[in-house]
This record gives structure tokens, C-alpha cells and sequence, in this order.
């Protein structure tokens, strides 16, 4: 038999494929293929193009994002620093199953700015809270603007999950009996030898609650409207007349659906979900997978290959640049 941490493994891997073999099955059983691959074939190279490069825009947000969230810790990372770290992270989390981009992150602040693990990894993650709760707005707003067609009880099952997706991240935020388990979670994560690392995680992390999230949180709204601006030209570039409202929420409610740890970049569960929404605003099945696909290679195939050619240039460090893991800055109240 498989030893338990391979089979561990093999499970979650498993897991991932889900998305790819639910997309075989949506190509599969769509009526009209001659019509996908039309749509496809038929799109306009410029201006899929002219929506790929507004993917810096993107990236440059979240870099201004988690250098402000950088600072109100007490660590100083330049511009080039950050496009350094996030272009591999971005490319190696979105090829790998699981948020291995995001360790990586937190192995280049070590590296770079001396940085010690559970600060980074508590900078990481708020970053990643600040794009759920935008991310939960934009979605309620979707579920809201959608609602003749998320009537009876898938509406109401959408309105569960979107209201204990919110509610989950508050364990970490607030301060209560759930510590402790963080303590057992944080050392299968981190893998290292501080007795304190949970603590300083939770303190650094809730440390980061106040006046920064003024800044953060329009960041990162202007991060997602400029995805949203993508899909709206890539659903010209494929001849639809679709709304900018509801392409906004369709995406959104779609990248909702994407964190669901069956796929890799939401390869799958896209395509289902706007297979299904496209036919509720006057389009086809075949039309929500054709826009699916170019969305997966406007912005994660785009991404993936400048993270690739910065890999390359600048391959991630493997070690701390000096060891000062027992350093931090004063720990602020939340």
C-alpha cells in the first residue's frame, strides 16, 4: 500500500484534475462544437492582445498592494523587488496545485527584505483576504443583479456560500478559541522550529487591521475592475454584444466558483459556470465556453508565460539571505 503522505499527495492532485475532466465533459456534451470553434477561430487577434497586456496594469495594483501591506509591518520592498517575487509566484501557483506561489512569496521578503516567516506569511495572507472580501462584494452584487435567474434554491444556496465563504477568514481576524488549533495548522504549513510562530502570525496579521486597508481595499477593487475591463474586450474581440455589468458580475460569481480546490486556474469550472449563465442573457452554451477559454488564455496563460521568462531571468531564492528569522519590528495593536 501508498504511504500515507503519498497517497495524501496523489488525492489532492486527483482533486485538481476535476476541473480539466469537467471540461471534456462541457465540450463533449455541448450541441453545436462547429459554433465553439468558429467563435474561437473568428476572434479578433488585436484587440485579444490589447486585452493580455492590460495584465501588467493588474499585476502592478497587487505589487502596490502588498508593498503597502509590506510597510505597515515595518519592511521596506522596492517596485522591481516585488514584480521580481510576484511574476514566478503567480506563475508557479497557477501550474502547481495548492498556494504554492504564495510560500514562494514568502521565501523572497525572507530573502530580500529579511523578513521573518510568520510576518511574510501573514502579509501574504491578508493580502489574499483583501481579494476575497472584494472579490464577496462583487459576487453579492452579481447574485443581486442575477437574481431572476438564482431564484428559489440555488439562490439560496448561492447566498450560503457566499456569506460562510466571508465568515471563514474572521476565525484568523479575531481573537478567540480557534488560536490554538491555528497553532497545530501554522506548523504543518510553516515547517519550522519557533515555538512562537503561531502567535506571531496571528498578531502580525491582525496588526494589519486599520487605516492601511484604506488603501489596500481600493487597490484592489481597481485590480479586479481591470480583469473585468479584460473580459468585456475579449467578449468584443469574440463578436458578443455583452453588457460591461454583466460581464463584471458573470466573471465574478466565475472566479468565486474557481477557488473551489478541484481545478488548477479554474480550468473547468469556468467554462460549466458561463456554459450555464450564457443562455440566461441571450447567448449560447457554445458562446460561454468559447468566452471561457479566451479569458483562461487572456489573462492565466499571458501571466504565466511573462512569470515563466521572469523565472528564467531571476530564478526564486531557496534560502533566507542571512538568518534573522528571531528579528521582527514591534508588534502593533490591531
Amino acid at each position: 500500500m501508498l504511504a500515507k503522505p503519498v497517497r495524501g499527495k496523489l488525492l489532492r492532485v486527483g482533486l485538481r484534475l476535476l476541473g480539466p475532466l469537467l471540461l471534456l465533459v462541457v465540450l463533449w456534451r455541448i450541441d453545436h462544437k462547429d459554433a465553439l470553434w468558429d467563435a474561437l477561430r473568428g476572434a479578433d487577434g488585436l484587440l485579444l492582445l490589447g486585452a493580455a497586456t492590460l495584465n501588467a496594469g493588474n499585476i502592478h495594483l497587487k505589487v502596490l498592494r502588498w508593498r503597502v501591506l509590506l510597510d505597515a509591518r515595518g519592511f521596506s520592498f522596492s517596485n522591481r523587488q516585488a514584480w521580481k517575487a510576484i511574476l514566478p509566484s503567480m506563475y508557479i501557483g497557477m501550474l502547481t496545485p495548492g498556494r504554492v506561489g504564495d510560500v514562494l512569496r514568502v521565501q523572497y521578503t525572507r530573502h530580500e527584505a529579511d523578513v521573518p516567516y510568520p510576518e511574510g506569511l501573514a502579509v501574504v495572507v491578508m493580502d489574499r483576504f483583501c481579494d476575497l472580501y472584494v472579490l464577496l462584494a462583487f459576487v453579492a452584487a452579481g447574485v443581486a443583479h442575477f437574481a431572476s435567474v438564482l431564484a428559489g434554491d440555488l439562490g439560496r444556496l448561492t447566498w450560503i456560500g457566499v456569506i460562510l465563504t466571508a465568515l471563514a477568514p474572521l476565525l484568523f481576524l479575531v481573537r478567540g478559541p480557534a488560536d490554538r488549533l491555528f497553532e497545530g495548522i501554522y506548523a504543518r504549513i510553516a515547517k519550522e522550529n519557533s515555538p512562537d510562530g503561531a502567535r506571531r502570525f496571528l498578531l502580525a496579521l491582525r496588526a494589519q487591521l486599520g487605516r492601511r486597508l484604506l488603501y489596500t481595499v481600493p487597490l484592489t477593487v481597481g485590480a479586479f475592475l481591470l480583469q473585468y475591463v479584460q473580459g468585456f474586450i475579449a467578449a468584443r474581440a469574440l463578436g458578443m454584444n455583452i453588457g460591461f455589468v454583466d460581464v463584471m458580475f458573470m466573471l465574478a460569481i466565475a472566479s468565486l466558483l474557481s477557488l473551489l480546490p478541484i481545478s488548477m486556474s479554474g480550468v473547468g469550472v469556468r467554462e460549466l459556470f458561463l456554459a450555464l449563465a450564457f443562455p440566461a442573457i441571450g447567448l449560447t452554451a457554445e458562446q460561454g465556453v468559447a468566452f471561457g477559454l479566451v479569458m483562461f488564455v487572456v489573462i492565466y496563460v499571458a501571466t504565466m508565460s511573462a512569470g515563466f521568462v521572469a523565472w528564467q531571468v531571476a530564478p526564486p531564492p531557496m534560502e533566507p539571505r542571512s538568518a534573522t528569522d528571531a528579528k521582527r519590528p514591534e508588534e502593533e495593536s490591531s
